[in-house]
């Protein structure tokens, strides 16, 4: 059984690739770390966003792990303009994974290099690693597992959140909410 901890980012100061954390999200970071620190995680990668490596950097530390920054990890675009109506135009990509509005990326786009991410983890011979994102593209990943997964549950998502991915031989994972 491999394990993969999914994990969305901690509360930041926005959501530029440079956004802090809050000092609720540093304090937040070290709480995960001390929660996931169990879990015997010897493998990790990263959003280069700040938000997403500030937010596991407290667990690498005390495990002596470096963090792995994958660029195929940043949040998805959903357009290149802002759109009072963004909450509506993000809930029909859920329902048409090709929707792409001008500027942005489809929801398949981004499931597939997430999911590429995923696959490459799995190949490493780790046994428990740990993925750090954002918000909608994990939700979308998840997606890729479970479509039963979609808009409601991007918008239950907390900051940090974490779910556990438990891959059994070729079978599809099982997915767990562990934090909530």
């Amino acid at each position: 059984m491999k394990n993969i901890y999914v994990v969305r980012h901690a509360k930041a100061e926005g959501q530029a690739p440079e956004a802090p954390l809050t000092e609720t999200g540093i304090e937040q970071a070290n709480r995960l770390a001390e929660f996931l620190a169990i879990h015997r995680i010897d493998y990790i990668v990263s959003s280069p966003y700040e938000r997403a490596y500030r937010t596991i950097a407290p667990l690498a530390d005390q495990l002596g792990i470096d963090i792995v920054m994958d660029e195929r990890l940043v949040e998805r675009v959903l357009s290149g303009n802002d759109h009072p109506e963004w909450r509506d135009m993000l809930r029909r990509t859920y329902d048409d994974l090709e929707l792409c509005y001008e500027g942005g990326e489809s929801g398949n786009s981004a499931i597939s290099r997430a999911v590429s991410v995923v696959a490459e983890v799995l190949q490493r011979g780790c046994n428990n690693a740990v993925i750090v994102s954002h918000g909608n593209l994990i939700s979308l990943l998840l997606k890729h597992f479970d479509n039963r997964i979609g808009f409601e549950e991007w918008e239950a998502m907390s900051n940090p959140d974490v779910y556990r991915l438990s891959f059994a031989d070729d079978a599809a994972p099982t997915i767990e909410r562990i934090w909530a």
